[in-house]
């Protein structure tokens, strides 16, 4: 993930800074967090089932819902560091407009939290932190199914 960081600030001459990072809307980078998760999940899938497109998609249904993702969220608050915290607060907070149909609403500004979190730390290149919450991510679904 670094090398696409690098990659893409050199052709934009703009490398982002964690302050810089930290001052982006929560919808953006919710917005890029769910793009990072949505592509562990595939990955994930891919790597651990032979399926076809559709039963892959209908696997990661349990992955990426609101629900699945607020859940998540639940259990790993106590190992946020408030920095971590601060991100999915300002995420959890931020007036989308929309929530989709089947969504709770609190399910789903917590899970807007949550893809919050992970763009940040997709941004800053916390590549290890980001590993870290997919393992408990990963420890959730074994543990529910």
């Amino acid at each position: 993930m670094k090398v696409l960081l690098d990659y893409i600030g050199s052709i934009t001459n703009r490398k982002l800074d964690k302050a810089q990072v930290g001052m982006i809307h929560p919808l953006v980078l919710a917005y890029i967090g769910d793009t990072v998760y949505d592509l562990f999940v595939r990955t994930l899938l891919i790597h651990s089932c032979d399926a076809s497109v559709h039963q892959l998609h209908m696997r990661s249904i349990s992955f990426v819902n609101a629900g699945s993702q607020s859940e998540t969220l639940h259990e790993i608050e106590d190992l946020l560091t408030e920095d971590e915290k601060s991100i999915v607060r300002r995420g959890r907070n931020a007036k989308s407009g929309t929530i989709p149909k089947n969504a709770d609403v609190a399910d789903y500004r917590r899970a807007t939290g949550f893809e919050s979190l992970l763009g940040y730390l997709y941004l800053t290149g916390q590549e290890e932190r980001l590993i870290e919450i997919f393992g408990y991510v990963l420890k959730r679904e074994n543990n529910d199914g």
